[in-house]
């Protein structure tokens, strides 16, 4: 029984993984107060160790974590922007910095990679239920669908268009 549960702790696709793995790596900038970069590397250098701390990457999903801790970075101020006009009723010092630092990463996810918007919500939701609070779920998932909407609007002008 407790190997089903360690195995079901694990993120499961190489995507989910890499998500983790920025989220983590974002996560511990903050609270340390060291570059991304500088935590970035620490983190790679201890998951190839065999520190298992750490969701093992291969080469490609490494690749994609990167590009979410550069795209953050690149885009923080936008992304933070963004998120303050979607969040209604809570300032960012109000709440927890896990679910900050999800939302974050998925915001950049959802603006800027072709990624589709339902994957990426399912992972945000997914990392803030096995890291954050009671609530980090539903929380999440809410701001990133209300965000996910207003990003990809219902096209109604084009279904009239057709007519």
């Amino acid at each position: 029984m407790t190997r089903r549960r360690e195995k079901a702790a694990q993120p499961v696709g190489t995507r989910r993984a890499a998500r983790e793995f920025a989220f983590r790596v974002l996560f511990e900038a903050e609270r340390g107060n060291v570059p991304l970069d500088a935590v970035f590397t620490r983190a790679e250098g201890a998951m190839r160790e065999g520190d298992d701390t750490f969701p093992q990457l291969n080469d490609e999903a490494l690749a994609f974590a990167r590009q979410l801790v550069d795209g953050l970075r690149a885009h923080r101020a936008e992304l933070d922007d963004t998120l303050q006009r979607t969040i209604r009723g809570w300032s960012f010092e109000q709440m927890a910095q896990t679910d900050l630092n999800i939302l974050r990463l998925a915001t950049f996810e959802l603006m800027h990679t072709p990624e589709p918007h339902p994957p990426v919500i399912e992972s945000a939701v997914r990392i803030a239920r096995k890291f954050g609070g009671e609530d980090s779920g539903r929380f999440v998932n809410g701001v990133l669908a209300g965000l996910s909407r207003s990003l990809n609007p219902v096209p109604e002008k084009k279904a009239e268009a057709q007519e």
